[in-house]
């Protein structure tokens, strides 16, 4: 027997009344060699048909030579590694993966823990969510006076929205474990709650060549039911769920945060300054490597102190300043909610923390950090490779969906042990033990965090002329695939060339199930870009090319979808070659510019609950671009490099605008004329 839950705006649940069976999912499937060569075949048509048109090379023949090549791969070293693959993956399944061949064996290595830039813009994702409606606006736009305690520059509204924000994501955490949402008994409670565990206790651990995450620990250990805590660069953990499992309430979290914010005040009196270690973990990756293990040869304290950064459910930040735009006057009130300058401030700190000392105050390697400022605004960030960032905003979304009310802070605080009438203490300092390597390290990584960051032209969209209402209804166009052409399109007309695209494809009908890649440059979206482009096209021609351009994303949406992608069956296959043995499929040029992708893209949900989001362009003359379709607004975040000069933020927000209006206009001139 089941009922639906509305967990928030958008977003629908289940829950179970009775114990229900759990429904397995299928594993996923090693895919068809020969579907997967001709799909790559298909893929590189429009890098061909480019190469023709600018001379050089004759799109027939240059098609014929990698039809030639791939069919001696597949009855060839192909059909070899094809087998090795299987065989492999079978007896690794066996072994210790018995859910998904590709993330545990291959994918997660070679996408993430191998790769050793720093996490810091290049691999982390982050979000902002809305206001809370229930602080003050002089608290919001920093006009209050007499709020701060103690010397913090902290205050009781962000302490009270912080406590609510962490609350209810740590209660999401405990209704997945009661099976009150996302249940075992759906194959999307299955899917959903197998990957949002992956961001619950536990870490990523640098390593020489490849990182590994921190073992999750067993929930009857006390350090398993802690928040990460960190103010002006110290770390606390603060005990919230009790032994039995318990979660404290919100009430009960606000004291004891409270509590450790005095304890901060006294730190500050005494002239205390804490040494910026987490600054260390927004480093390269290697160079963080170097530095964990020194911090484990100079006290056993700091072994621990690791250890329960590792083990905590999840991260909380509290700055200690509302990070404003350099552009901003230092004085005065705070830019207006959700104005320009205020809503790209917020996303910069989320990001990357105050850009005078970049890194700082956030433990990177955290697959989730929860950051609230003084003026309480709210979001978050976190480490990528345990999960897509799809759902951690799952998570967060039901976080920032209610807005606070007295009722939910009544209570008592804290028991009292028996024996006194002194509180229970619930909360502890993390204090390393550095020496003066360290400390040069910390400086060091905070002036290589400072060029990462002041190389982000990091910025944000609300497209507001329409949403995904009128692209169904009156468009009658597929939203997600609409907003894929007016990126192609926004592309082309900055650059005049064409670029392989990445589009985020979720996994999600098997085991374990991760991404596969949708390469959105096709012929047919090549043909309508052109086209769009040349004044001489009749907008019915137009039309009809961009139908068949839609028809053809929405084929390779479902393909990559149900296991039948091809971009993780070739890593797979390259993965499984041994010494010398090489290839001209995959030594073909082509083959790796298929694969850079200068237009890096993934959506997240309908985004009511969030005010924009982000991630690194992952090519240095590209750009990342994140976007939430919801029925009246489409809100986009776009990352590219300040130092390339072929790209521009500011003008690519500008060509997507235009694109967007003139596919709206060739949409309702097309309905005219009944196209």
């Amino acid at each position: 027997m089941h009922a639906t839950l509305r967990v928030s705006s958008g977003t629908r649940a289940t829950t179970t009344v009775a114990t229900s069976s759990r429904v397995r999912l299928p594993r996923l499937p090693v895919p068809d060699l020969h579907r997967t060569l001709q799909g790559y075949l298909t893929s590189l048509e429009p890098f061909l048909l480019e190469d023709d048109a600018k001379g050089v090379s004759k799109y027939s023949d240059a098609l014929a030579v990698r039809k030639r090549w791939a069919e001696d791969f597949e009855h060839g070293l192909g059909s070899v590694l094809q087998e090795r693959l299987k065989v492999s993956t079978a007896e690794a399944l066996d072994r210790v993966s018995p859910n998904n061949w590709l993330d545990d064996n291959i994918w997660l290595k070679k996408a993430y823990h191998e790769w050793r830039a720093p996490l810091l813009v290049n691999s982390n994702w982050w979000l902002a969510v809305k206001y809370d409606q229930s602080v003050p606006e002089e608290i919001i736009r920093g006009t209050a006076a007499g709020e701060d305690i103690g010397g913090t520059g902290l205050n009781k509204w962000q302490i009270r929205r912080a406590a609510w924000f962490s609350w209810r994501v740590l209660d999401f955490k405990a209704q997945l474990q009661r099976q009150e949402i996302y249940p075992d008994s759906t194959k999307t409670g299955v899917w959903f709650r197998t990957s949002t565990d992956r961001i619950y206790n536990t870490c990523r651990i640098p390593r020489p060549v490849c990182d590994e995450f921190a073992e999750v620990p067993p929930p009857t250990l006390s350090s398993a039911r802690t928040l990460l805590v960190a103010i002006r660069d110290w770390f606390y953990i603060l005990d919230v769920v009790d032994e039995h499992q318990s979660l404290v309430s919100p009430a009960e979290l606000v004291y004891t945060l409270h509590e450790v914010v005095e304890d901060v005040s006294r730190r500050l009196k005494q002239g205390d300054v804490a040494v910026p270690i987490s600054v260390l973990s927004a480093d390269h990756r290697d160079r963080w490597t170097e530095n964990y293990a020194h911090l484990l040869t100079l006290s056993p304290q700091n072994r621990d102190n690791l250890t329960a950064i590792n083990h905590s459910i999840i991260g909380l930040s509290l700055d200690n300043y509302t990070y404003t735009l350099p552009s901003q006057p230092p004085h005065g009130p705070l830019p207006p909610p959700d104005s320009a300058e205020e809503v790209e401030a917020h996303l910069h700190n989320i990001r990357s923390s105050h850009t005078a000392h970049p890194g700082r105050n956030r433990w990177h390697d955290k697959p989730l950090t929860l950051i609230v400022e003084s003026n309480t605004r709210a979001g978050a960030m976190g480490e990528h490779s345990p999960v897509d960032a799809l759902v951690p905003s799952i998570v967060c979304d039901y976080g920032a969906v209610q807005d606070m009310h007295d009722d939910f802070f009544r209570g008592p605080p804290p028991r009292a042990v028996e024996s006194t009438d002194v509180p229970l203490r619930r909360w502890r300092r993390l204090d390393f033990v550095v020496d003066d390597h360290i400390r040069r390290e910390c400086v060091e990584a905070e002036e290589r965090a400072r060029k990462i960051v002041e190389d982000s032209d990091d910025s944000f969209l609300w497209f507001n002329a329409y949403g995904s209402e009128w692209i169904k209804k009156e468009a009658r166009l597929s939203p997600d695939g609409y907003i894929q052409m007016a990126l192609q399109l926004a592309w082309y007309r900055m650059q005049r060339s064409f670029t392989a695209t990445y589009e985020t494809a979720l996994a999600r009908l098997f085991q374990n199930g991760r991404t596969e890649t949708i390469r959105t440059l096709s012929a047919d979206s090549r043909a309508w870009v052109l086209a769009m482009n040349e004044p001489s096209v009749s907008a019915q021609t137009r039309y009809a090319l961009l139908q068949s351009a839609l028809q053809t994303h929405s084929s390779l949406t479902r393909a990559a979808a149900r296991g039948h992608g091809i971009d993780r069956h070739l890593l797979g296959l390259r993965c499984m070659m041994h010494g010398s043995e090489q290839h001209e499929l995959f030594s073909d040029e082509l083959f790796a510019r298929s694969q850079t992708w200068k237009l890096s893209t993934s959506g997240l949900s309908a985004g009511d609950q969030f005010r924009g989001t982000g991630f690194g362009s992952p090519e240095h003359d590209g750009y990342g671009v994140n976007y939430m379709l919801g029925p009246e607004v489409i809100k986009f975040g776009i990352e590219s490099k300040w130092s390339c000069s072929k790209t521009s933020t500011e003008l690519f927000k500008g060509a997507l605008t235009t694109a967007l209006l003139d596919m709206q206009i060739l949409c309702i001139a097309a309905s005219q004329t009944h196209i």
